[in-house]
């Protein structure tokens, strides 16, 4: 296994169509690969609008197979550029059944593997229990021609339960494509307290883990339907290192591709000088699968 490999995040607008918003990925993907990147992730169900805003039962006819369109388009892609691509597609599994789900191609066009969301929120212009099951494949990392990857989804990001989880099962890296952003009623602090824990939960679980961290989010404002609502979806993706160490970032306004080189024997230096999974008292943990402990 190679000791370094470069990774890219897609930070795009979502805010069109299926076909315009696949090209703009489509072409950020072309530019990475021509500039030696082996892995980019793309923001959470970037194929469109975020749909999950309202509850509205035609919406399902945007979910699709897996394998199907999108991702015969995207095996073509990551064959042809020989890269390793994260998309994250509106899964139709079976009839009433859909999931919101991660999957990972990998450099010779085949698929990898799949994550399905398991965190699934409901809150105003979130409601993603409406469209979403909550996934069955469990917190496996995803073998690839790069390593294990740790594919999360979005509201993933906020449980370490999960993080922990992937980083005991080997991942190598936390990947969240990520669908978040800000209620225009919100006040201007509030949004930064909002931001700044978004960004803190994601560099703390590289910390806790030892592991590099990419978060990569949408950008842009994208209305409700029928309404004069909305979400500002803030972008500020970001690559962080073992550390919690910022390798690249992105501003809550542009389009942007992030780059940087991730460095196996970094993290595993910095494992040996913080040792926490070897000092975990595995033997004191059984509430942890409790909801509450009375």
């Amino acid at each position: 296994m190679i000791s370094t490999f470069t990774v890219s995040a897609v930070q795009q607008h979502c805010n069109q169509d299926r076909q315009t918003n696949l090209a703009v990925s489509i072409g950020q993907i072309t530019a990475a690969a021509k500039s030696g990147v082996d892995l980019v992730v793309l923001p959470e169900l970037h194929l469109g609008p975020y749909f999950c805003q309202t509850q509205d039962i035609g919406q399902f006819n945007l979910a699709q197979s897996i394998p199907g369109p999108t991702t015969d388009c995207l095996q073509a892609v990551a064959k042809e550029s020989g890269i390793v691509i994260v998309s994250t597609i509106f899964e139709q599994r079976a009839p009433g059944i859909y999931h919101n789900t991660a999957v990972v191609i990998d450099k010779d066009g085949s698929i990898a593997g799949k994550y399905r969301k398991m965190h699934i929120p409901d809150d105003p212009g979130f409601s993603e229990k409406y469209y979403f099951t909550p996934g069955d494949l469990g917190f496996k990392p995803i073998q690839t021609s790069l390593g294990k990857l740790g594919v999360l989804v979005c509201w993933d990001q906020w449980f370490p339960e999960a993080a922990r989880l992937m980083a005991l099962a080997g991942a190598e890296l936390l990947i969240y494509p990520t669908a978040i952003g800000w209620d225009m009623n919100d006040s201007p602090d509030e949004r930064q307290r909002q931001l700044d824990a978004w960004i803190t939960i994601q560099r703390a679980h590289a910390v806790a883990n030892g592991i590099p961290v990419i978060a990569c989010n949408r950008v842009g404002f994208e209305a409700a339907p029928d309404t004069d609502k909305g979400i500002l979806f803030w972008g500020n993706s970001f690559i962080v290192g073992p550390q919690g160490e910022f390798l690249d970032t992105a501003d809550d306004s542009e389009a942007k591709l992030l780059t940087c080189t991730v460095d196996r024997k970094r993290t595993e230096q910095v494992r040996r000088v913080w040792p926490y999974l070897r000092d975990r008292r595995v033997d004191q943990y059984a509430g942890l699968n409790q909801i509450y402990i009375d």
